[in-house]
């Protein structure tokens, strides 16, 4: 089969040279238009090398048996033969009309801005990769129009202070920004209504705002819910008084494609000359009152307000890049055989959830996909739903399977109980080493489990280290005269060995995940999806209500 990259007319490209190659891997011709990859710097010459053909025609990419692009055409469907794929971002709830025409023309749709939200589709996940662009861009653009350095100064004729950030919502996008301004030297302040992100934010090195009036718990499809009146009322309260005391609002909350109001024209009016807004959530209408989508607009008392909408192509090379890399792990996942031959299960959930249209029918909206961490309620059994007793049977089986309350605490007695038995009837050397066990048991324990989640990769790095010094001192003792002492030598050496290599197995796969396809180990150009744009908080949040992070 044909992959057709046409000419988009913009700065963006859906793919990139290094993505050529693995989709010819995969047993496709890669068919890219003249002139396509210039503004993102990727000339022609890098795609022929990579076994694409370029041409100067662009009906031939439009005619390609799988056509994929980064801006969809309002006479898309005109443009495809009948029977042709589509992959493109399609905002399929708010343009059904371009789903139907496509349905109608026979075309087989797929919306990357579809993508479910759960971790094995991550590595197709656009929306994210884009929004950390964007979140990233957004610093930039505010570092450009602010007056002063983000960072503080200290020099010869006094010092500067740095300038206060306060980002709006901890998405992806807000994550991103989160990271960008801190590295930059800038206060970095930060609020969401949920509280669960506190730590991710704190992770960025910024701090989190909290108003627990403003707050509330995620809700059971990974959103978070609308904000009550009472709420809303505390977010924007907060807003306000964040805003007046930042030299720069970052704003970033989109639920579904719709921008909240978190900066109302008031809080702009309070904020000092010279403050910059950025509001990333400008596509959907934009969060402060006075942001033109699209437009830098200076209020009366200067404060730059500015509404772009094309942040993420104003880096195109990357942008491109990531793009790029989605569409290739799609391709990958729909050629199983790696034959060149495009197959669709509808059957798997990450594909159905991104089909629009196939066979002339309009496959918008997918069935519900059940996508969050928190705990679901137990379905209470009707008798006429065949579905609701099953599952009501499944959680009764795992209520008896369940160990009894008092079970883990006698066990934990008799444990202490023996414990103490074994130190009385040691010698005095010998209940010596036992106390000092248990207290580094105790101090362990408390040490490790007060490390944030950031900061596991390293810590994995000095368990790894303390488990080798564990395997030479039980290497040593293996050779003991006592069989006692030789027994628990090989379980110590034994399991010091699965803790370091484990380690090292863990960590080359994490470090893996921030490689390029070209750089990956096992030369098969497979990279695993990394969410989050945010650094190593791992993003996988997406946009709420009244400042909730844009996705």
């Amino acid at each position: 089969m044909q992959i057709g990259i046409p000419d988009d007319a913009g700065p963006l490209v859906a793919t990139t040279p290094s993505t050529v190659s693995r989709l010819t891997a995969l047993g496709y011709d890669v068919v890219v238009t003249a002139g396509a990859g210039d503004a993102a710097g990727l000339r022609d010459d890098a795609y022929r090398e990579a076994g694409a053909l370029v041409t100067s025609d662009p009906d031939v990419a439009w005619e390609s048996d799988v056509v994929v692009c980064t801006a969809v055409p309002d006479d898309v469907a005109e443009r495809l033969r009948p029977g042709a794929t589509l992959i493109a971002q399609l905002a399929p709830a708010a343009r059904p009309e371009r789903t139907a025409a496509l349905a109608g023309r026979g075309v087989t749709a797929l919306a990357l801005d579809a993508v479910p939200r759960i971790s094995r589709a991550q590595s197709l996940d656009v929306l994210s990769a884009l929004s950390n662009v964007a979140g990233y861009r957004a610093v930039v653009e505010a570092a450009a129009e602010y007056s002063g350095m983000f960072g503080g100064q200290v020099t010869a004729a006094g010092s500067t202070r740095p300038a206060t950030v306060f980002v709006i919502g901890a998405g992806v996008a807000g994550l991103a920004a989160l990271g960008a301004a801190t590295s930059l030297g800038a206060r970095v302040r930060a609020f969401d209504v949920r509280p669960e992100v506190a730590e991710q934010i704190e992770s960025m090195g910024a701090e989190f705002v909290s108003e627990p009036a403003a707050q509330q718990q995620v809700s059971a499809d990974g959103y978070a819910a609308p904000l009550t009146e009472e709420q809303l009322a505390a977010a924007l309260a907060l807003y306000t008084r964040e805003a007046a005391a930042a030299d720069v609002v970052i704003t970033t909350a989109l639920v579904r494609g719709t921008a909240p109001t978190t900066l109302t024209a008031e809080a702009v009016a309070a904020m000092r000359p010279g403050s910059v807004i950025v509001d990333l959530a400008a596509p959907g209408g934009g969060n402060c009152e006075l942001t033109v989508p699209g437009e830098r607009v200076v209020t009366p008392n200067g404060v730059v307000v500015l509404g772009y909408t094309d942040l993420p192509a104003r880096m195109p090379r990357h942008t491109s890049e990531l793009y790029g890399t989605a569409v290739a792990n799609l391709l990958t996942l729909l050629t199983p055989g790696k034959d060149g031959e495009l197959t669709l299960d509808l059957d798997d959930i990450v594909q159905r959830g991104m089909t629009v249209a196939r066979d002339g029918d309009v496959l918008w909206p997918p069935p519900p996909v059940q996508v969050s961490a928190a705990p679901s309620a137990a379905p209470a059994s009707s008798g006429t739903d065949g579905t609701d007793a099953a599952a009501a049977a499944v959680v009764a089986q795992e209520e008896g399977r369940r160990r009894p309350a008092w079970l883990g605490k006698a066990l934990a007695v008799a444990g202490a109980v023996l414990a103490g038995l074994a130190v009385a009837a040691s010698p005095a050397d010998t209940a010596g080493h036992f106390v000092v066990l248990a207290l580094a048991v105790v101090v362990g324990f408390y040490v490790i489990s007060n490390v944030t989640h950031a900061l596991h990769t390293p810590l994995m790095s000095q368990t790894n280290a303390v488990s080798g010094i564990i395997l030479v001192g039980a290497l040593l003792q293996i050779g003991s005269s006592s069989l006692l002492v030789t027994v628990l030598a090989t379980i110590a050496a034994t399991v010091a060995s699965i803790n370091i290599f484990g380690g090292f197995l863990v960590t080359r796969r994490m470090l893996r995940m921030f490689r390029r396809a070209d750089e990956d180990d096992d030369g098969g150009g497979r990279r695993a999806g990394a969410r989050g744009a945010g650094g190593g908080a791992g993003a996988a949040a997406s946009g709420t209500a009244a400042g909730g992070g844009a996705r």
